[in-house]
């Protein structure tokens, strides 16, 4: 990466971070493009460079949210089933702490400001749909899969909702006050009886 790219990375990081640091102290829907603008000392036309709308600010990791399973496709072993693709892609962000789970300490706070934003929960649910799209289109690239083949969209469907149940059974932990750590062990053992389900159904689909 070139200094430029360096330096307009780091103005990224510093607008989001900043604008997180609003939203969680003010609530989403109180705090303007203009107020982030402010604290960072950059004018609005600069955060709509880096982040065109307000959502995308809160939401600044979304591009990896929405390529996470279809890049667990693209990197299975021929020999494995697109369910257990997924299923091992899940179980090692849970092993890592992937930070988009949302089981770090201190993230309730991050998902009350959702909870109280139905912008934030409208944008919730079209990443769910890109992500579900995003997969569909893989799957169909990974298989060869013939353009009206409804299959890849089918199988898209279930495993993004079976990804989307087990996300939001996390939030769900994390806002009644449980503590991470014990999410996390719940959260491994009903992604095992999730993805078994699965299996049985999609054992040879995509290998």
């Amino acid at each position: 990466m070139g200094l430029r790219e360096e330096k307009k990375q780091a103005t990224r990081v510093a607008i989001a971070d900043a604008a997180l640091g609003l939203f969680l102290e003010h609530g989403f829907d109180r705090v303007t493009v203009a107020d982030v603008a402010r604290l960072v000392r950059v004018s609005v036309n600069t955060v709509f460079n880096y982040f065109p709308t307000k959502e995308d600010l809160f939401f600044d990791r979304q591009d990896e949210v929405t390529q996470r399973l279809p890049a667990a496709i693209r990197a299975r072993a021929r020999t494995e089933s697109v369910v257990d693709a997924v299923r091992r892609a899940f179980l090692a962000e849970l092993e890592r702490g992937e930070a988009t789970l949302g089981l770090h300490p201190g993230i309730e706070r991050f998902w009350r400001v959702v909870e109280q934003s139905a912008a934030l929960q409208a944008r919730l649910r079209q990443l769910r749909d890109r992500a579900e799209e995003a997969l569909a289109e893989t799957l169909r690239q990974e298989t060869g899969a013939d353009p009206d083949d409804p299959m890849p969209r089918i199988v898209a469907a279930l495993l993004t909702a079976a990804d989307s149940a087990l996300h939001a059974e996390i939030r769900q932990k994390i806002l009644a006050g449980h503590q991470p750590d014990a999410v996390r062990e719940e959260t491994r053992r009903t992604a095992e009886v999730a993805f078994d389900a699965l299996a049985g159904g999609l054992a040879a689909y995509g290998r």
